[in-house]
């Protein structure tokens, strides 16, 4: 009863503050989210070598969640059931979307730019997109189809790396190779954006770096803070080519990718200190997650040579289900409301953004839909509790452990047909090391049931697309 009243009061005092806030005008919002960010690359989040000044003093003026999970271990599906608050098995989002699949967000999903812009907020998507197949199509739904009334930026990863990248589109229009990396040119695009914006309307600007997703490529400047951490010179490795470059393919050392951690903060600094000199910082939330787990030295494939995420030692990466796969870091802030320098345990997803918002930024979450969202907005005023609930994953992997149940400390895997295949208990056992599968019977059957219930409903949605082309190019 006590934990209640103290959920009920801090959900009251947030309400408050809130209240206090709209009463001066509408809230803007600054959604970043970075690509391939592993949980232990920043210098908040315990990294000892990568310097990220300005996403550690964004932590330092709010809250620095210690447990949010991606909704996904790759960036398609992630983003997805950000948007929708929707698991991605709803949307058909079920893996990362290769070039010409057919796979897209379908029209009648509701996005987070979607509702804000019903609520006369002027939006915008500068960086990645990557929910449908090809940027410019006709046949599939465009950025500003789904909430953005402007979009600058790619689809899946940059070519040939994120230096002069040729794949960039302004809204449906392909550019010409665009000078320049693109850090800097969506920083820049960015504030243009801000300052040319009607200012008697508030903003919705999702920032969605490039960064530090494969290929990478930095200016020297930068790749000179941590030439201690590179063997040999610096040769980036091109993407898009008709042949992968194998004569480059050698392992260098991490500098280079510590390197685009720091220039990726660089690029975040500049939009936040536009928002300060511009007045704009107390009346705007922020909020920062990374996509999924990254590309750790684990290397799956040849483009992913000389990316080494950390993962701060949990087990696995991107492409994976394990905790490093989809634990990532995540910050909010907002001056004057959301208290500063607080640390979260309390566990949440990717899909929760969308009700957390939808309290934060007064609106209402779609009625007419399974929702997958829970409203955790009290947990950015102290270590409120929330509900126990379950959390799923889904995911195609590597290694078949396809689907995941948890609830509390209990991580039940499962594979592609269903069958539970691995039991952790993350209390005692964080790094995944020791299967419980044969000795944890009931508690087995109880999440295998949960599981089973929940993806039963999860395919009988109504507006789940018919079955097609997956993101494999398998019917």
């Amino acid at each position: 009863m006590m934990r209640l009243l103290m959920t009920w009061l801090v959900g009251l005092k947030l309400c408050f503050s809130l209240a206090v806030s709209m009463a001066n005008g509408p809230t803007n919002l600054l959604l970043i989210m970075v690509d391939d960010l592993g949980y232990g690359d920043l210098g908040s989040f315990g990294h000892p070598i990568i310097q990220s000044p300005n996403l550690d003093r964004l932590a330092a003026t709010g809250v620095r969640f210690t447990e949010y999970y991606s909704s996904s271990a790759l960036c398609s599906p992630s983003r997805a059931a950000l948007l929708t608050g929707r698991h991605p098995y709803r949307s058909g989002i079920r893996s990362w979307i290769p070039e010409h699949s057919g796979v897209y967000l379908r029209e009648h999903e509701i996005t987070l730019a979607e509702l804000l812009q019903d609520k006369g907020y002027q939006t915008a998507l500068i960086g990645k997109w990557h929910l449908n197949s090809d940027l410019g199509a006709v046949d599939e739904p465009q950025p500003n189809d789904q909430g953005f009334d402007y979009f600058y930026g790619h689809n899946a990863f940059q070519t040939p790396t994120n230096r002069n990248p040729n794949n960039l589109f302004r809204d449906r229009i392909k550019l010409p190779v665009q000078p320049g990396y693109t850090a800097d040119l969506y920083a820049r695009e960015s504030i243009n954006w801000l300052r040319d914006r009607r200012v008697d309307r508030p903003f919705f600007l999702m920032l969605s770096m490039a960064e530090p997703h494969t290929p990478i490529e930095n200016p020297p400047e930068v790749n000179a803070i941590y030439a201690s951490h590179t063997q040999g010179d610096v040769i980036p490795i091109p993407s898009g080519l008709a042949k992968p470059p194998k004569s480059l393919l050698t392992p260098r050392g991490p500098g280079e990718y510590f390197a685009n951690v720091t220039y990726m903060d660089q690029g975040i600094g500049a939009v936040l200190d536009y928002l300060q000199t511009a007045g704009l910082r107390t009346s705007t939330l922020i909020v920062f997650v990374s996509d999924n787990g990254p590309v750790t030295d684990d290397w799956i494939n040849w483009y992913e040579v000389n990316a080494y995420g950390s993962t701060a030692g949990y087990r696995g990466r991107k492409h994976f289900l394990y905790e490093g796969g989809i634990k990532v870091p995540a910050i909010m802030s907002l001056p004057g409301i959301i208290p500063e320098n607080i640390v979260s345990d309390v566990m949440f997803t990717g899909t929760d953004w969308l009700a957390t918002l939808g309290t934060l930024l007064d609106f209402k979450v779609p009625e007419d839909r399974p929702i997958d969202s829970v409203d955790v907005s009290a947990a950015v005023l102290n270590e409120a509790p929330v509900l126990l609930r379950a959390f799923h994953w889904a995911l195609p992997t590597p290694n078949q452990h396809d689907y995941v149940i948890r609830q509390g400390a209990a991580k039940l895997m499962l594979d592609a047909d269903h069958k539970p295949i691995a039991f952790f208990d993350l209390e005692t056992d964080s790094l995944e090391m020791f299967n419980l599968i044969s000795t944890r019977g009931a508690e087995v059957k109880t999440l295998t049931r949960e599981h089973v219930r929940y993806f039963e409903a999860v395919m009988a949605d109504p507006l789940r697309p018919a079955l097609g082309r997956d993101q494999s190019g398998h019917e």
